[in-house]
């Protein structure tokens, strides 16, 4: 099993945690679902298919409210809002970062999250290992992947010295200072090229001809 696989089948059993305190009492549980994409897309898929293996089939004993904002971030803190208006038991809140939009939301309805993330730098959990408040879930923080990446670029083109980075600054992670870190003891020259929530890689391209290639990409999600 692949660690991006085993953390959204962990994320299935986190959030099947306090449904179960529903089911016991024959209620049916509802699912509040805050997505950056769509339905069909982030994470929520291998999240049903875990829930279902956990016992937890839609329309029989839990219901989903879905709430998508179709990759435009804009668009979720009118969502987060209008998902914690529907009363659900339990938030979900995968792909894109959503997590911070569905805590200012609310402080009182259960959230799981699933965030490339640092959760203790973005201010939505205390400390990985004692949470606090109503959020918890899993992250894909790769930090400490970030120099190895640049290291084994540099194994597989020893020719390299400049690398152009496109980064998101407002996406609290250490993945870009690690990079720099890497770079320094490496002799590889580090460049910076800012990017936002929605921004491609493709048209930043061209720029990275310009004697700074390979271009490596740190994607919000």
């Amino acid at each position: 099993m692949d660690r991006r696989r085993f953390l959204l089948t962990s994320l299935a059993a986190t959030a099947a945690a306090p449904l179960a305190v529903e089911a016991q009492q024959a209620k049916i549980a509802r699912l509040g679902v805050l997505l950056f994409g769509t339905p069909d897309t982030d994470a929520f898929p291998a999240i049903r298919r875990g829930l279902d293996a956990l016992g937890y089939v839609e329309g029989r004993n839990i219901l989903f409210e879905h709430r998508y904002a179709e990759g435009r971030p804009e668009r979720l803190p009118d969502l987060a809002s209008d998902l914690v208006r529907s009363k659900p038991d339990l938030i979900i809140a995968a792909g894109g970062d959503v997590a911070p939009f569905a805590k200012r939301a609310t402080g009182t309805i259960p959230i799981v999250m699933i965030t490339s993330a640092d959760p203790v730098q973005g201010g939505l959990v205390a400390s990985l290992a004692r949470p606090g408040g109503n959020v918890t879930g899993v992250t894909f923080v790769s930090s400490e992947l970030a120099g190895k990446r640049l290291q084994f670029l540099k194994e597989t083109a020893p020719g390299v010295t400049r690398v152009a980075v496109l980064w998101n600054p407002d996406h609290p992670d250490g993945e870009f200072p690690a990079t720099l870190a890497a770079g320094r003891s490496l002799g590889v020259q580090v460049q910076s090229l800012c990017g936002g929530a929605t921004t491609s890689p493709a048209p930043l391209r061209p720029r990275s001809g310009n004697g700074w290639r390979p271009l490596s990409w740190f994607p919000r999600g």
